[in-house]
């Protein structure tokens, strides 16, 4: 009989994630690009969303206050984003330059081929019930979406 418990889902999930991660790191080849993880994790939230204060891309990246100070400054040395300053003295946006852009476009397209071809041992329909499943999963089963 297959195991259902908790614990089974769980090791599932990880070994799965772990999988698509090692996908993502070969198919990001952040070495060839000069990029560290968190570095790129930045570019593609810029690319995506346009400029946005410093304090905003943090947590959507996953990176605390300090550490998305350091990989902004990087960046910026690196000549991928540049600082502008607003009509408010306390904010300041983040956004891409053309170098940075053309980087990050690049890249991200190769990573989104790669993670399709990951992705591809599941049909569309299969698709849309993993990510309603690990959408009900995530909010902690409450059922929405």
């Amino acid at each position: 009989m297959q195991d259902t418990s908790g614990v089974h889902v769980w090791l599932v999930l990880g070994k799965a994630f772990q999988a698509l991660a090692a996908h993502a790191h070969k198919s990001l080849k952040l070495s060839e690009t000069g990029l560290g993880d968190s570095e790129f994790r930045v570019l593609e939230v810029l690319l995506h969303k346009g400029p946005l204060p410093v304090n905003t891309i943090g947590p959507k990246v996953w990176l605390t206050p300090g550490s998305i100070s350091v990989a902004v400054d990087r960046l910026e040395k690196k000549a991928l984003v540049k600082r502008k300053n607003t009509g408010d003295r306390r904010v300041r946006l983040v956004e891409l330059t053309a170098k940075g852009r053309a980087l990050i476009t690049k890249t991200f397209r190769e990573h989104a081929a790669a993670m399709e071809k990951a992705a591809g041992v599941l049909s569309k329909e299969e698709r849309l019930m993993l990510l309603r499943l690990l959408k009900k999963l995530g909010k902690g089963g409450d059922g929405d979406s």
